[in-house]
């Protein structure tokens, strides 16, 4: 068995993950927005690679179902309906509707993981049923790949300690299994932090967060199991 981290999506080619169990994770903010907008009735959310590909894409679908949403530089884009804040994906504003999401990090990381099968969205809001789930498709297929969104092209402390925790938690039990370079350095970054509140508040996104006004984003991130939903991407739709 064998267990794989980028902790950036670049340099990922479309079939290299053909065919392999992955999970994505950003979890300041993309992913956790995404398991809260579902997890509140959203219908479905469709990642966009750039802001103009949203709208794009937004403009295919009726209307009347559709909320645009999205950041850069943390911030609203200007015309959108919602932000990147999980905060913001309460159930008066996405239930039943179907979310096109643009951000700087995570959608671009979504998009590149097209072609694994399943794709799975996880955060610490998800985290055990994710955990399960990913203990699963490990013991079915013997791989599994977690996609970090990393932060503008480099390493993101928060995303690369979600995936040490992650590989902690379906590794129990597991006898041989194999970990790249990138998943033995999450894993042993685990014993750098008391806990998911410190790993995050610590992180140079949290601090642009904090910046921007948005430092109760990092604190909602940072509250685990708030919801028993694992995300599935695929055919360009998260449900």
């Amino acid at each position: 068995m064998k267990i794989d981290v980028h902790v950036t999506p670049l340099g990922l080619l479309a079939g290299d993950l053909a065919g392999r169990g992955v999970v994505v994770v950003d979890v300041l903010r993309a992913t956790t927005t995404v398991v809260t907008a579902l997890a509140n009735g959203a219908k479905a959310v469709i990642p966009a690679a750039t802001s103009e590909e949203a709208v794009r894409l937004a403009s295919n679908l009726e209307k009347d179902g559709v909320v645009l949403a999205g950041e850069r530089r943390s911030v609203k884009i200007e015309g959108f309906a919602l932000g990147n804040s999980p905060r913001e994906m309460t159930a008066a504003a996405v239930a039943g509707k179907t979310i096109v999401l643009a951000t700087t990090n995570g959608t671009p990381a979504l998009v590149a993981a097209q072609g694994g099968d399943p794709v799975l969205v996880g955060a610490p809001a998800n985290f055990k049923a994710l955990a399960e789930r990913a203990r699963a498709i490990l013991a079915q297929r013997g791989d599994l790949v977690i996609v970090c969104a990393g932060r503008e092209k480099q390493f993101a402390l928060e995303d690369a300690y979600t995936a040490g925790r992650l590989i902690k938690a379906i590794r129990k039990g597991i006898r041989k299994l194999a970990l790249n370079d990138a998943a033995r350095a999450s894993v042993a970054l685990i014993d750098e932090f008391a806990g998911w509140e410190e790993a995050l508040e610590g992180s140079e996104a949290a601090r642009q967060l904090a910046e921007a006004d948005l430092g109760e984003d990092v604190a909602f991130a940072a509250r685990v199991d708030r919801f028993g939903v694992v995300p599935v991407y695929a055919d360009r739709r998260i449900t």
